[in-house]
């Protein structure tokens, strides 16, 4: 089992930036890929973005390309999620989650954070 801590959730205004962090154990990036999920209320968790190292790619959903950002600190075993021209449809609880491969789908997640709350709205 991975265990993952995401921080870096709050409350901002449409049209803003936040950066979501993601810790993970040491050596983790060399054996898994990391994924960022959100789910809003009454609606399915569903894929933002994934990074990896080993298969050296990321992916994001369309609905979030061209504004959000993933990248990792390899050294900290931190992945960050960049999200700028943030709009009240973000508005979700995102998890960080690792999986043996990259991948978009949720089932190929195996470990999970708790969640951190983004909330945008004026």
């Amino acid at each position: 089992q991975v265990p993952l801590v995401e921080s870096g959730g709050g409350l901002v205004q449409p049209g803003g930036s936040l950066r979501l962090s993601c810790a993970a154990p040491e050596r983790t990036f060399s054996s898994y890929a990391m994924g960022w999920f959100r789910q809003a209320p009454g609606k399915e968790r569903e894929f933002v973005s994934a990074i990896s190292w080993i298969f050296g790619g990321t992916l994001y959903a369309d609905s979030v390309k061209g504004r959000f950002t993933i990248s990792g600190d390899y050294a900290k075993n931190t992945v960050y999620l960049e999200m700028n021209s943030l709009k009240p449809e973000d508005t979700a609880i995102y998890y960080c989650a690792a999986s043996r491969t990259l991948s978009t789908e949720e089932s190929e997640y195996n470990d999970w954070g708790q969640g951190t709350q983004v909330t945008v709205s004026s």
